[in-house]
Parts: C-alpha cells; sequence; structure tokens
C-alpha cells in the first residue's frame, strides 16, 4: 500500500477549496483518505495554508511520500513556522 500526501478537492465550481490528505496512491483523487491532516484555501487573502506538521513528519516516517505541489507547499509551512517569533 503506498502512500500519498495530496491535495482534496471539497469546493464548488469557480470556489476551489481543498484537503490535504494522506491517501493511497491508487485511490480518486477526492476518494477515501487515510487521514486528513490540513486545508488550502488558494483564494483567501493572507495565510491560506493550514497543515499539522507533526502528522506530516508521522506519515513521512511510515513512508507516505508528498505530491510535487505538496512537497513545496510543505516547505513553505516549515519555513514560515521558524520565521515565526516563538511566544512564550
Amino acid at each position: 500500500m503506498a502512500l500519498k500526501i495530496r491535495l482534496s478537492r471539497v469546493g464548488t465550481k469557480n470556489e476551489p477549496h481543498y484537503r490535504v490528505v494522506v491517501a493511497e496512491e491508487r485511490s480518486r483523487r477526492d476518494g477515501d483518505a487515510v487521514e486528513q491532516i490540513g486545508s488550502y484555501n488558494p483564494r483567501a487573502k493572507g495565510n491560506t495554508l493550514t497543515i499539522k506538521l507533526d502528522r506530516v513528519d508521522y506519515w513521512v516516517s511510515k513512508g507516505a511520500k508528498p505530491t510535487a505541489t505538496m512537497h513545496s507547499m510543505i516547505k513553505r509551512a516549515k519555513r514560515a513556522l521558524a520565521a515565526a517569533p516563538a511566544t512564550a
């Protein structure tokens, strides 16, 4: 069972919203997911990606591979987390 970290579309026509999911490689784009680990709204202003980076690291350690798009989005989310000032 090969797993992928990828986007699953859930929006309406001309209003795309996406879920970041861990799914089997051969399943449909909007089919059953093993776990939902975030969301992405490309039409919103500001930070439109919310993702659980600890769950991403967990699934990557179990052998899940992100798609090219998700790989770049994960890198961007990790950079934003590192650049954010720590609050006590």
